[in-house]
C-alpha cells in the first residue's frame, strides 16, 4: 500500500508490497517536538508485527532503515534522512490489554494516553509515563523516568522485531536497565511493553497526575518547542549546574536558546534550525568541557545529515 507523499520517489520501487503506508518525502519538522528537521525519504507506518517483519525481511539488504517514536527527544538535522523511516501509528501499535495485574501496550501508544485509560480502570503505577512526552516504546531504550519512578521498576517484558525481521519476546532483565540507557541492539524496534500495575483509585491517580504536573510546570519550560534534557547527568553530578556552572545558561545561536527555566533544555523560540540547535549544544559542551574537565553526553538523540 501507498501513501500519498508529496511526490513519489525511485526508491519506493525498490520497497517490498506492504500492507501498511510507504509517505514519500515526509517533513520530519512535523514529527519531532523540537520542531526543525528535513525530509525522510520515505516514512514507512507498518500495518502490525507481521508487516513489519515482512518489510524487514524483503527490503533490499543495504537499505538505511531509522526508527523514531514520539519524536519527543529527537533532533534530526537540517539535511533529512535518506533510506526509511520507521514510525509505529498504525491502530494495531496504539491497542491495550489490561489483566492481572499488567497492562501490555503497543510501542505507539503516546504517553499521554495512559491517562485515560488509567482513569478508567482503575490501576496506577505508571503516574510516571503521563508526564514524559513521547510514545511508549522510547521508554525502554531510555529507560525513562521521574519523580523516583524508571521503567526498569514497571517492565515486566517487551515484544521486539530485530534486524533480520524475527519477532520475540524478552524480558525486562535482558535489557539490563539502567540511568537512561539499556543494553538494547541498534536494529530491534519494540512493538509492545508489558508493563506492572496497581490497583488505584481515579482520586488517587489524579492528585499524583496534578502534582507531577504542577512541578514540571515549576522547573521545566512547558508549552515550548523542546526535545527534553540536552544532556545526561554525569554520575554523581547533575548536567544543569555544570551549564551554569560554565556561563552557558544564556547561551542563544539563531533560533535555539537555552531555556530561562531549567539549563539543560534547548528551546526553538519559533525560527530555529536543527543546525541552530546542536551548534548551541555542541558549544555547551565544550564550554563545560574548558571549565570543568567534564564532557557532557547527549541524551538528545541527533539522526540524519547535515545541511544539503
Amino acid at each position: 500500500m501507498f501513501g500519498l507523499g508529496k511526490k513519489t520517489n525511485d526508491l519506493v520501487a525498490l520497497l517490498p508490497e506492504v500492507r501498511g503506508k510507504y509517505l514519500c518525502n515526509v517533513l520530519m519538522a512535523r514529527h519531532t517536538w523540537c520542531g526543525v528537521g528535513g525530509e525522510a525519504e520515505v516514512l514507512y507506518c507498518p500495518a502490525d508485527d507481521e508487516d513489519l517483519s515482512f518489510f524487514l525481511k524483503t527490503k533490499p539488504y543495504n537499505l538505511p532503515v531509522s526508527v523514531i517514536g514520539g519524536g519527543s527527544n529527537l533532533l534530526v538535522r537540517d539535511g533529512g534522512i535518506p533510506g526509511v523511516v520507521i514510525k509505529l501509528e498504525s491502530r494495531f501499535h496504539k491497542q491495550y490489554i489490561i489483566g492481572n495485574g499488567v497492562i501490555t501496550c503497543g510501542a505507539g501508544l503516546r504517553n499521554r494516553d495512559l491517562k485515560k485509560i488509567m482513569l478508567e480502570n482503575n490501576i496506577g503505577g505508571l503516574e510516571y509515563l503521563c508526564s514524559i512526552p513521547g510514545h511508549l516504546g522510547g521508554a525502554i531504550k531510555t529507560n525513562a523516568g521521574c519523580y523516583g519512578t524508571e521503567t526498569k521498576d514497571v517492565l515486566v517484558k517487551a515484544t521486539v522485531v530485530d534486524g533480520n525481521g524475527e519477532v520475540k519476546e524478552v524480558p525486562a532483565a535482558d535489557f539490563n536497565l539502567g540511568y537512561r540507557s539499556s543494553c538494547f541492539p541498534d536494529d530491534w524496534i519494540i512493538t509492545s511493553l508489558t508493563l506492572k500495575t496497581e490497583p488505584r483509585g481515579p482520586n488517587e491517580i489524579l492528585k499524583i497526575l496534578n502534582d507531577h504536573k504542577e512541578r514540571r510546570v515549576k522547573s521545566q519550560p512547558y508549552n515550548e518547542r523542546t526535545a527534553g534534557s540536552t544532556f545526561r547527568n554525569p554520575e554523581g553530578l547533575k548536567a544543569w549546574e555544570l551549564i551554569k556552572k560554565s556561563g552557558c545558561d544564556n547561551l542563544q545561536v539563531g533560533g535555539a536558546k537555552v531555556s530561562e527555566k531549567h539549563c539543560n533544555f534547548m528551546i526553538n523560540t519559533g525560527k530555529a534550525t536543527a543546525h541552530d540547535l546542536e551548534t548551541l549544544g555542541e558549544m555547551i559542551v565544550q564550554r563545560v568541557k574548558d571549565e570543568t574537565s567534564i564532557t557532557l553526553e547527549w541524551e538528545i538523540k541527533r539522526m540524519g545529515i547535515p545541511n544539503k
